[in-house]
């Protein structure tokens, strides 16, 4: 099988909206239309903040990854965080995740990124083993995430 990866456009907007949505689904995730075109728009339009990819497999749209961008002090200076990595369900188990993950790990060393990251759910056993293998390691903390948006701001 012949996988290939395709940085996104603005104009692949409307295709990988219901990527996400279906990637959503699939974790249990609450999924906002409006929302999620407005990031996916604000990372496609400034890779400083990062990349989408699209994943294709013999041609065919297999699914899609995102790459985001930050600085660590711990992981000693640029750092990314593979934000999705989603392979809709006619395509998985033939590695192309893993594909996607080796992908990614070259993308990141062209851009000098010192530590790649991911998050997995705890009970996705069959992720985490594939994570595992490539190369990641569990860190034994909690991934704690505070919503800011919906807070007034300090003054």
């Amino acid at each position: 099988m012949n996988i290939s990866f395709q940085a996104a456009t603005l104009a692949d907007v409307e295709l990988l909206l219901p990527l996400l949505q279906e990637f959503y689904q699939h974790e249990d995730l609450a999924f906002d239309e409006p929302k999620a075109q407005h990031a996916l728009r604000g990372i496609i339009e400034n890779d400083r903040f990062g990349f989408v990819f699209l994943i294709f497999a013999d041609g065919a749209l297999a699914g899609y990854t995102a790459l985001t961008f930050g600085y660590s002090l711990e992981f000693h200076g640029r750092d990314a965080f593979v934000d999705e990595l989603f392979i809709a369900a006619p395509f998985r188990g033939q590695g192309i995740g893993k594909q996607a993950l080796m992908f990614l790990a070259g993308v990141c060393r062209q851009q000098g990124i010192a530590a790649l990251h991911l998050e997995v759910e705890r009970k996705n056993s069959a992720a985490q083993r594939v994570y595992h293998d490539f190369g990641f390691a569990d860190h034994d903390r909690y991934l704690l995430t505070k919503w800011l948006a919906s807070e007034p701001a300090a003054s």
